[in-house]
């Protein structure tokens, strides 16, 4: 990629960073001597839990020179080395506890010292606890004796251990204590009552303390309880002892001091006895409750999460009954433990400089600070130039030994901060720490950091330079960083060079070099798009980049999917691949759906492009079906729809199951939109119902839902009658009365059945009825197709259905009794007539109208006077008509027709026969066209007359022309056959060795009918009889006749023998039987200028004056004969026998003579 080059730099001023005369939260390169660092230490506490398998006791440290360690135990030296059962770590201030014997011992407070000769650091305070396993002491406790109506307390006072502590009251059979108002539990433990019932009188009180930590429960001994029931004769003196008023079980008193850390959990409780069971009220005195503040154990227990200052004040809880209240007051202080406000800073100072400390902490209660110096309290380590200023320490005119780590530990009674604050007094000349000769790489456009880092005391001022240049970089694009670092923005080619960083300062000087080279960027040119994807398909993102031609072996092209990458292993599983800058997702899932990026990188820069992939699938299936509204004949379905996997759902499918006819089977009961979640159902009666619910959206229709809980519905009357009533008369006097039957879940009940009602129309008459179970009646002894009104109505054992509709039929039908009058037969043309009539009275069709029906038959053809009766043909006409139109009729013929009507039972009588003569028509297509006797200026054509000539034949109409290879053809000749018995014509005067194509048709008076072809190629003999002649005088030619004669002998007698066992001739065998005389034509020598090409179509044809020429295939075909044979006699001539419709033609021999060339 070829980018312009900008201009030139301009070398300019020097840029400095300023020398301070203290550095704080500085790193000093571990190459200089410094004071030691802890690095990592255990927490401040470390407990001892029995199922870990040690316990490290951490203290790493870093300086120069390196650190020593050592370690004290309540104040008192520890050496860890000296117990073999510890385990120490090589130069490492660690060793670790094993949990293999008796951890008492160790238990007490760590604290690890790193020291080297310039001074030392020290650690927190690191507290060891093992703890105790917690036990309830045994002891025998006396049964809790109480009257009914009094309070009593049942103690648990559980065993110290490490929290949490969890305290539950069970029986001995686990079963949990049941608690209310009146029985509840303290934050102490103990079970409290505030009047004794008798149901409170059980032996197996038993109270559970546990500690998770240690994954320990321990259990009190069982506690029995008694309570003595008061009868009197007296109901109000028994009211007397019973109720009373309110006071506080817990806490006693009327006052209590409350003191907590900020963060933690406040909890107040009020327990109070009494009867009626007081209600507590919860109050913060001229405050309102902490919005946070949340009230449980039946109003007992307040808590305040997370306390702050603001949650500190006076509480009051409120403790009434109807007789009177108790009031307690909680004074709550949130108190903090201590935090920074100055933390010590280590320090880089000068020698000669005033060094100032300063530690200050806040806290509630106030913290008390203590200054350490190397880990000795300050006050046991005078120095003349140190002295106090509050909560600051000042080191006046400092020396390289004031070197040392001073400690501030700041402690209250809720926690202790340490701080190490490492103060380093020297001179330093400039240590570049930055390796000589680093090359870096920028990208045009883009900024880029070339890096110098210097220690040094005082700091260093730093410049930079370009290409062996004595003035420093200088202008709005270029930055020198207090790192030394040198920041270049919108970087250009003329950047690239060699640049040098010096840093200098009172002690001395340093410098190094280093290289830039300026690289094209690199450009997502093709992105991916954002993409919908079909589950199970295969998802393609392309992307495609440019990048600096120098980096060829360090680009990558990668791909990430939500922020991670995609490893693309080329594995058989792997459903990812790379291929032409296009990543491939193979049958993709749900989890392919996320945002992919496209990651093009180079060492030094990287372009992203991203594109979101959602993955289209059918909905999840609906999820908490819920039946509500439970009502006889309907139920409210409601569900939480599915995912819709990025395609909106359209509408629900609720499908219903019943247990009694069609267990197992799930049909469609209802559907809505896909933004409803509900539907009310209506349903059948006395059906057990199951739902379950499906989504469809643009992809497909879902998985259903797990189904319902079985819903069943009482019995009841029907809801419908039947439907889809048929009233059919199959007999002349019966009505035959056929249904739908209401499908089983219909009948709502059992014992369904059907009322049929019936009674004439036409006549004044009462309904009859009839009771049947099935879904079919036959009403017998009607009159003939008269109409009658039915109904039909359902019941079973719980009523009737609704009012039925009332269908109207008629009974059952007869044969017509009359044949259409007025019969007449109109001419249209030689094939087709119009036949018209009057239509038969209604009176005499005895059932519905069906139609008319037409019959005809041929009675002979007019060129013959032999009568014949063809085959009956006939047309039906539905609806009510007085004529049609009859086609397909054989022209010049005699017909006969009659008209009869029909109904629904069948055929009428027929009218009186009408005869009628169709005029003549142009005859069909000869069925014999053939070549015969070819020779060298003539040929022979021979043809069979129609098998229809459809009128009295006037001759035939002889066409033929030259044609040639070229699309062209030779001039049309004509030949007119005014004989209508002419079947074989010889045309001469032609062209030798030369084909043509001949046409012809049959003419009537009327027209030619259709043209019939065939072609054939002139040869060069002038007769047979010269070739005959010329060779049967010769000797070879008789020895030849005579091995012919007897080669064949000895086929035919092969031929007879294969004949007896069942065998066929050959294909090849018949074909020789039929010779292809055209086939004997020469091409080899062309004496005229047209030849033969079938493919090719004719142009520049003549037309005739009756018709017009067309190019179509030959006529002469043997398969235009039909089913009739044809033989070939000995001459090599044939006999073709014609067959019209049961009329036979006379046979016509034509002699045709085959010669091929010798």
């Amino acid at each position: 990629m070829r980018l312009q080059r900008s201009p030139k730099l301009a070398i300019g001023l020097v840029a400095i960073v300023c020398a301070f005369h203290t550095m704080t939260a500085f790193d000093i390169p571990l190459e200089v001597e410094q004071l030691p660092t802890i690095t990592a230490q255990t927490p401040s506490s470390l407990i001892a839990f029995p199922f870990d398998e040690s316990f490290p006791m951490t203290c790493e440290a870093k300086g120069n020179p390196t650190p020593e360690f050592r370690w004290t135990k309540n104040g008192q030296e520890f050496d860890p080395s000296l117990d073999p059962r510890l385990m120490k770590e090589e130069d490492s201030g660690t060793f670790v506890i094993p949990n293999n014997g008796n951890l008492t011992e160790y238990q007490g407070t760590y604290r690890c010292y790193a020291s080297n000769k310039l001074g030392t650091a020290i650690s927190k305070e690191i507290e060891f606890i093992v703890p105790n396993v917690p036990k309830f002491p045994k002891e025998t406790l006396d049964p809790v004796v109480v009257e009914e109506g009094q309070p009593f307390t049942l103690k648990c006072d559980p065993p110290s251990g490490i929290p949490p502590l969890q305290i539950y009251w069970m029986t001995i059979n686990m079963q949990h204590i049941e608690q209310d108002q009146r029985v509840s539990m303290g934050l102490n433990g103990d079970l409290y009552f505030s009047h004794a019932v008798e149901k409170d009188s059980r032996r197996d009180y038993c109270c559970f303390a546990a500690f998770p930590r240690i994954r320990t429960i321990v259990q009190k001994t069982a506690m029995s309880v008694v309570v003595k029931s008061r009868k009197s004769d007296s109901t109000q003196s028994a009211n007397e002892i019973l109720q009373r008023r309110p006071s506080l079980l817990t806490p006693s008193g009327v006052r209590s001091e409350v003191q907590l850390v900020r963060g933690e959990v406040l909890k107040l409780e009020c327990i109070a006895e009494g009867y009626p069971t007081p209600q507590v009220e919860w109050v913060k005195v001229a405050h309102q409750l902490p919005a946070k503040a949340i009230v449980e154990n039946h109003g007992k227990l307040l808590i305040v999460p997370g306390a702050e200052q603001e949650d500190s004040g006076k509480y009051l809880c409120k403790a009434k009954n109807p007789l009177g209240e108790v009031l307690h007051y909680f004074t709550v202080t949130v108190e903090e433990p201590p935090e920074w406000v100055f933390e010590p800073e280590s320090q880089l100072s000068m020698i000669g400089s005033d060094v100032h400390i300063k530690c200050s902490a806040s806290g509630t209660p106030q913290p008390t600070t203590a200054w350490r110096v190397n880990g000795v309290p300050l006050q046991d380590s005078p120095a003349a130039s140190r002295s106090f200023f509050g909560d600051t320490v000042v080191l006046h005119n400092a020396k390289a030994s004031d070197s040392a780590v001073y400690q501030c530990e700041a402690s209250n009674k809720h926690g202790t901060l340490l701080s190490n604050a490492n103060i380093m007094i020297m001179n330093l000349p400039p240590m570049i720490l930055t390796n000589e000769g680093e090359e870096y790489s920028a990208v045009e456009g883009q900024g880029t950091m070339l890096h110098c880092k210097v220690f040094s005391s005082p700091p260093s001022a730093i410049t930079w330079s370009k290409d062996d240049s004595s003035e420093s970089v200088v202008g709005p694009r270029f930055t020198v960083h207090d790192n030394g670092s040198l920041e270049i923005y919108n970087v250009d080619k003329g950047d690239t060079g060699q640049y040098t960083c010096l840093a200098r300062n009172t002690e001395g000087s340093s410098a190094i070099d280093a290289s830039l080279y300026v690289k094209d960027p690199t450009r997502i040119v093709v992105a991916p798009e954002d993409q919908q994807i079909l589950i199970g398909t295969t998802a393609q993102l392309s992307c495609l980049a440019e990048y600096d031609k120098s980096f060829s072996n360090d680009f990558e092209l990668l791909w990430e999917k939500d922020d991670m990458e995609i490893a693309l292993n080329y594995t058989e599983n792997s459903r990812y691949f790379l291929e032409d800058a296009t990543l491939h997702i193979i049958n993709v899932s749900h989890r392919d759906q996320g945002v992919y990026k496209c990651v093009a990188r180079t060492p030094v820069d990287r372009d992203v492009a991203s594109a979101l992939l959602m993955v289209l699938d059918v909905p999840d299936a609906p999820e908490s079906l819920v039946l509500s509204e439970h009502k006889s004949k309907s139920v409210k379905l409601k569900w939480i729809p599915g995912d819709n996997h990025n395609s909106s759902t359209t509408e629900f499918i609720i499908q219903y199951e019943e247990s009694q006819w069609e267990l197992g089977s799930w049909k469609e009961l209802q559907r809505v939109p896909g933004n409803h979640n509900s539907a009310v159902l209506k349903l059948h009666g006395h059906v057990d119902y199951r739902f379950r619910v499906s989504g469809v959206n643009a992809v497909g229709r879902g998985p259903p839902s797990q189904p319902t809980e079985r819903y069943k519905t009482p019995p009841s009357a029907p809801d419908k009658n039947p439907e889809n009533i048929k009233i059919e008369g199959h007999l002349p006097h019966e009505i035959d009365i056929k249904w739908k039957p209401l499908l089983p879940i219909e009948h709502n009940g059992p014992g369904l059945e059907y009322k049929v009602s019936y009674r004439r129309k036409d006549v004044e008459e009462d309904w009859k009825e009839q009771m049947v179970k099935r879904h079919s009646f036959v009403v017998k002894n009607t009159p003939t197709f008269v109409p009658y009104e039915i109904k039909i109505q359902a019941r079973n054992h719980q009523g009737w259905g609704p009012e039925p509709k009332i269908v109207t039929g008629y009974s059952g039908e007869d044969f017509p009794s009359a044949a259409p009058d007025d019969v007449a037969v109109e001419v249209v043309n030689s094939s087709v007539v119009k036949v018209s009539w009057t239509p038969v009275h209604k009176d005499k069709l005895h059932g519905h109208l069906g139609g008319y029906r037409i019959n005809w038959w041929r009675l002979r053809s007019l060129v013959d006077s032999k009568k014949s009766h063809g085959d009956k043909h006939t047309l039906t006409f539905p609806g009510d008509r007085t004529h049609a139109m009859v086609p397909g009729l054989t022209p010049f013929s005699e017909y006969s027709l009659i008209v009869m009507t029909f109904n629904g039972r069948g055929n009428g009588p027929g009218s009186h026969p009408v005869n009628f003569k169709t005029p003549e028509g142009v005859p069909e297509k000869n069925p014999v066209f053939r070549v015969t006797d070819v020779l060298r200026n003539s040929v022979t054509l021979v043809w069979a007359p129609p098998l229809e000539p459809n009128g009295i034949l006037t001759g035939y109409l002889l066409e033929y022309q030259l044609i040639n290879d070229t699309d062209e053809l030779g001039p049309l000749q004509t030949a007119d056959i005014s004989n209508p018995e002419t079947t074989k014509w010889t045309v001469h005067e032609l062209e030798p060795l030369c084909k043509y194509k001949f046409y012809l048709c049959s003419c009537t008076t009327v027209g030619c009918g259709p043209v019939v072809s065939a072609e054939g190629t002139t040869n060069l003999l002038t007769s047979l009889a010269s070739i005959h002649g010329g060779i049967s005088t010769q000797g070879w030619f008789i020895g030849l006749m005579c091995a012919v004669a007897l080669l064949t002998l000895t086929v035919l007698i092969a031929c007879f023998v294969n004949r007896n066992k069942g065998g066929k001739y050959s294909v090849k065998e018949k074909e020789d039987l039929h010779p292809d005389v055209e086939s004997q034509g020469m091409n080899d020598d062309t004496f005229c200028e047209y030849s033969d090409n079938d493919e090719k179509p004719l142009k520049g044809s003549q037309h005739s004056l009756s018709r017009e020429i067309k190019a179509v295939e030959s006529g002469d075909s043997l398969v235009d004969y039909g089913d009739e044979d044809t033989q070939f006699n000995e001459d090599g001539s044939f006999i073709g026998e014609y067959a019209g419709r049961k009329e036979k033609r006379a046979s016509a021999e034509i002699k045709a003579t085959i010669q091929t060339l010798a």
